[in-house]
């Protein structure tokens, strides 16, 4: 026979007995919690308004707290550097273990040659190989500039080379984004670029219709691509490009250059009139040659970006989104944002982003940041995320800015009067500027109040020949393990700054512990070090809140009877 299972259930007797014992373990419960009563957290009362100097009680508080802060940043600094530091070994690490793999796998022909291709599909080195196929196979060089910096969209080296290259080859200036410039600007700009080459203004149309976007606006009526598919200028380009090719008899490859984000693609897209080339904010979106068909005559090559120098200013790299947002350094992203800040109209900026007076620029980014909401954990603001969402806006065609054409005409060594007259050959230029006159007036230009003043830094410096980059890289190697050296070397020192920002928080401990203002105690047998350590602190303390011409010195009409 089998055994049965033991039965859970309870006797009545006991299933009361323990309901009843939980009724009167409450009922004392809360009986005790009357007794207690129910006790509100206190309130700091504050100092007194009666109190004695209460504005230098008030003032001592607000530079306890700002000292408090700033030791928190330091420290975490530090730990950023430390951060960096260990990425980098582990990056040198990973990098000599695909060295090994790689030098293992390299024993059959078959597969060096492909894993040099996928190696060298994203380098510099194939994007200056691919940008010298379109230069070499092209007739006409279309160099686009951004309307709001002309000047820093213009690469010096591939001008010489297209001016010295012979073979009757053409270049042409292209000044894209007219629609983000004053109309002022944009005529002073015009009349200054076709003294050294012929210029077109063009507003280029930054989403096209394709298939996929007509289903899109079948299914949802309410989408709207009239701004953005919107393209002016392209009559005009056409018409020259096809004149040109009349003159010279034959068919006619037009090469598209220049720097990130001007709209290389988007000018061809909006020629072809529909989508014809991928297009994106990101740098390095167009890697190859690309041939696109506009008719029987013209034949359009898009091209890679042109590689900036290293060389550069910080305001040429964070303009030509050489600083990646995502992928670079927080100390390189927040380097380009005070670049653009320091070389702005400080009114007009804050008008802009609706923002009080700043001193620099991390200023700026902090009064940003507690504006959006972008806060750290305490209410810290968030300057490093706000940072890369600026540079983002002004790489981009969301800010309205503008820069002042240079005061005098002064062409560059490699442009002679004799190339000047070669490269404006077989262009009809009198209606080049009728046509440019009428897209100005087609077209709707922000006000000058409502967009940006900004101080250009001149013409851009960028690298071409295959040869020229790899030197730069070796010699850009040779200068990262030279600073991890230092690093290395550095780290005692390194230690003790850590101890210092450790007796800088003593200091601020003993400062909160401070006994009430009349009382003043000194110490005789404090060590020198101590001393000369509240000195600093003090002096630290006093040279953030106040202003230079502001005493210390106690007002003896202003004690209370």
């Amino acid at each position: 026979a089998e055994l049965r299972k033991a039965s859970k259930r309870l006797s009545c007797h006991k299933r009361y007995k323990i309901q009843k014992k939980i009724r009167e373990h409450h009922r004392k419960v809360r009986k005790q919690a009357k007794k207690r009563g129910h006790k509100k957290p206190k309130k700091d009362p504050g100092i007194p308004s009666a109190a004695p100097f209460k504005e230098e009680l008030l003032r001592e508080a607000e530079q306890r707290k700002q000292r408090l802060e700033e030791l928190k940043q330091k420290q975490k600094l530090n730990r950023q550097k430390e951060h960096e530091k260990n990425r980098k070994l582990e990056a040198k690490k990973n990098a000599a273990t695909i060295k090994e793999k790689a030098g293992g796998k390299e024993s059959s022909g078959k597969f060096k040659g492909k894993t040099k291709k996928t190696l060298n599909k994203n380098s510099k080195k194939s994007f200056c190989r691919e940008l010298m196929k379109v230069l070499e196979a092209s007739d006409v060089v279309l160099e686009v500039l951004d309307a709001r910096d002309p000047m820093g969209c213009r690469c010096p080296q591939l001008e010489q080379a297209v001016t010295s290259s012979g073979g009757n080859k053409k270049l042409l200036l292209v000044l894209n984004k007219i629609d983000l410039v004053p109309k002022d600007n944009i005529e002073k700009w015009l009349n200054y670029l076709k003294k050294e080459f012929p210029t077109v203004a063009f507003k280029s149309a930054t989403m096209m219709k394709d298939k996929t976007m007509e289903q899109v606006t079948k299914r949802h009526a309410r989408v709207d691509f009239s701004e953005t598919s919107q393209y002016f200028g392209s009559k005009c380009l056409l018409k020259l490009l096809q004149g040109y090719g009349k003159t010279q008899g034959k068919a006619i490859q037009v090469g598209v250059v220049g720097f990130p984000n001007v709209g290389k693609s988007s000018i061809i897209n909006s020629l072809k009139g529909k989508r014809a080339c991928n297009i994106g904010l990101a740098r390095g979106v167009t890697k190859s040659m690309q041939t696109v068909h506009l008719d029987k005559q013209t034949k359009m090559l898009d091209s890679p970006s042109i590689i900036a120098d290293p060389s550069n200013s910080a305001l040429a790299l964070a303009l030509k989104s050489i600083i990646d947002p995502e992928g670079s350094d927080s100390a390189d992203v927040l380097e380009g944002v005070s670049a653009i800040i320091n070389h702005c109209n400080k009114q007009q900026v804050m008008m802009h982003y609706n923002i009080p007076d700043f001193r620099d620029p991390e200023e700026f980014l902090c009064l940003l940041a507690q504006k959006r909401g972008m806060l750290k954990k305490g209410g810290v603001p968030d300057i490093e995320n706000m940072a890369k969402l600026v540079l983002c806006d002004w790489t981009g065609a969301r800010i309205k800015y503008y820069s002042q054409p240079p005061g005098f005409q002064k062409p560059p060594p490699y442009l002679t009067e004799q190339k000047i007259a070669e490269m404006q050959e077989g262009f009809n230029l009198n209606n080049l500027e009728q046509e440019n006159s009428n897209t100005i007036q087609a077209l709707k230009h922000p006000s000058p109040a409502s967009s940006i003043a900004f101080q250009s830094a001149g013409m851009t410096n960028g690298t071409i020949e295959e040869n020229k980059v790899i030197e730069e890289e070796s010699k850009w190697g040779n200068m990262e393990t030279s600073k991890e050296e230092e690093e290395d070397e550095e780290e005692e020192f390194t230690e003790s700054d850590d101890d210092d920002v450790e007796e800088d928080d003593d200091n601020v401990k003993e400062i909160t512990r401070k006994a009430k203002p009349g009382e003043h105690q000194t110490n005789p047998t404090n060590s020198k070090e101590q001393r000369a350590g509240n000195e600093r602190s003090r002096s630290l303390s006093f040279s953030l809140d106040k202003p230079a011409d502001e005493d210390d010195a106690y007002d003896f009409n202003t004690d209370y009877m």
